[in-house]
């Protein structure tokens, strides 16, 4: 009997501590609202990495259109090129 009711009684201990208190939900949703606001401001940042990175790149053809047409021949109205 006495091992019925130790057993009993253990059973019961385990499924009280497995149950989360109020305190503990209330501090793993803050840790939640923490991550998701760190993940928040990443995406934040790589958008605006990904601005900055492509108006670079826009710069860049724009000073490599630049560089062609001064180095692209002179036409006359004929469609010659002038020498």
């Amino acid at each position: 009997m006495k091992k019925v009711l130790f057993l009993a009684l253990a059973a019961a201990s385990f499924s009280f501590t497995s149950c989360d208190s109020k305190k503990e939900d209330v501090q793993e949703q803050a840790a939640d609202n923490v991550e998701a606001a760190g993940e928040a401001k990443a995406d934040a940042m790589e958008e605006q990495a990904d601005a900055v990175r492509d108006s670079t790149e826009e710069k860049a053809d724009a000073v490599d259109d630049a560089a062609d047409n001064m180095n692209a021949p002179a036409t006359t109205t004929t469609g010659t090129t002038a020498q």
